[in-house]
């Protein structure tokens, strides 16, 4: 495709200089810091046309089946062994939509890059540079446009989201606010850890798999030195695990020099899904900060000796998001509700509640407000 002004899906004109901005700063930022496996910088043109192809490409199907593809944007040389195609292909909706099927599983990425004004395939990869731009398309009309995390550990960075004409763009110093739950800090690349068992690592894979069942749930995490959280959950619980369920713990506790990456990921998400599963239940699934899980489908009441929640303080991390004092019940249904008033009573625990329609919100108590925040991120989990 030729690099030439003007789109048809006008939101990729929108975001494409912050979009271009971002990683431009970022790489720059990096390079100055010593690091290396860099990708190269996209700029604003290539990242209007790659988002304007892969929206109209998204909305294109294949045998009756809806395109989903991961497009990167880099120069086969950068990366250490690409499947590299017999000759170029032309970038375009008609074939983005033809490769879709052998492309679509989990991290794989078609490559793409330019030469003489135009942007061609070069053929496909598993492994990224530091920071390269990546265009996810994972449903009809929704793109995210995300990079690899400079540790290469865990979720990719998010930077945008685009849902037909509705543009989310990611607010880095969203983070930066007193209180801060540190799963929103590691989600926007603030407080990142390169350990793969690092627990905030561990919780953002939960996040993601409580999100991926589209049931709904509740995630109570509660203090392991004590057992207050009990005042606020109905008894007799339904549900209780006893001597606690120690699959994901056990994982975390193993020595990171003795255990291989891919031994772990495997492993941890064979035993996030076996939790994660359990948050489908009617009820709140409860594990402490050591990830113990000690109870499934139980029920949240404001404790004896508390008052009801009557706001919260709510805020999004998008650039224009605006922090407001709402009352619990109107971000969301019952969940959101219950979650709310159980971390006004257990002041030291979270809650992550993930919705049917995909919303998913982090609760925690804020000293520096005095109330309970709620933390919608999951324009950070897509």
């Amino acid at each position: 495709m030729e690099l030439t002004s003007g789109s048809t899906y006008q939101a990729a004109s929108k975001v494409a200089a912050p979009i271009a901005e971002h990683f431009a700063k970022h790489l720059a930022c990096a390079e100055k810091n010593g690091e290396e496996d860099l990708a190269s910088a996209p700029s604003e043109m290539i990242v209007q046309k790659i988002i304007d192809v892969a929206f109209w490409a998204s909305l294109r199907k294949e045998e009756g089946i809806t395109t989903r593809i991961s497009i990167a944007f880099m120069n086969p040389d950068e990366v250490g062994k690409p499947l590299l195609f017999g000759h170029r292909l032309p970038f375009g909706v008609k074939m983005l939509t033809k490769l879709a099927p052998g492309v679509e599983r989990a991290g794989v990425h078609v490559g793409v890059w330019h030469e003489g004004g135009e942007l061609y395939i070069w053929g496909t990869t598993i492994q990224l540079p530091n920071y390269c731009f990546v265009v996810d398309v994972s449903e009809p009309g929704l793109l995210v446009v995300k990079h690899r995390r400079i540790t290469g550990l865990g979720k990719f960075t998010n930077v945008a989201v685009l849902r037909g004409d509705q543009i989310k763009i990611v607010n880095e110093d969203s983070g930066l606010l007193p209180d801060s739950p540190p799963i929103l800090n590691s989600l926007l690349g603030i407080d990142t850890s390169a350990v793969w068992n690092n627990p905030v690592n561990v919780l953002i894979q939960i996040a993601v798999s409580m999100r991926a069942h589209r049931r709904g749930g509740i995630l109570l995490v509660t203090p392991s030195n004590h057992e207050g959280w009990k005042e606020s959950i109905v008894h007799p619980m339904q549900y209780p695990v006893s001597p606690a369920f120690c699959g994901v713990a056990d994982l975390i506790r193993q020595d990171s020099d003795k255990v291989s990456e891919i031994y772990w990921q495997t492993a941890l998400r064979r035993e996030v899904e076996n939790v994660t599963g359990l948050t489908a239940v009617d009820g709140a699934t409860v594990v402490n900060d050591q990830h113990e899980l000690l109870a499934f489908g139980v029920k949240i009441a404001r404790a004896s000796w508390s008052t009801p929640v009557d706001e919260v303080l709510f805020s999004e991390p998008i650039v224009g998001g605006i922090p407001l004092q709402i009352h619990p019940s109107k971000i969301g249904g019952t969940r959101h509700l219950s979650a709310a008033q159980f971390i006004h009573d257990q002041r030291d625990s979270l809650a992550l509640v993930a919705s049917q329609d995909g919303y998913f919100t982090v609760f925690s108590w804020s000293e520096a407000t005095q109330m309970v925040q709620a933390h919608r991120i999951d324009i950070l989990l897509i």
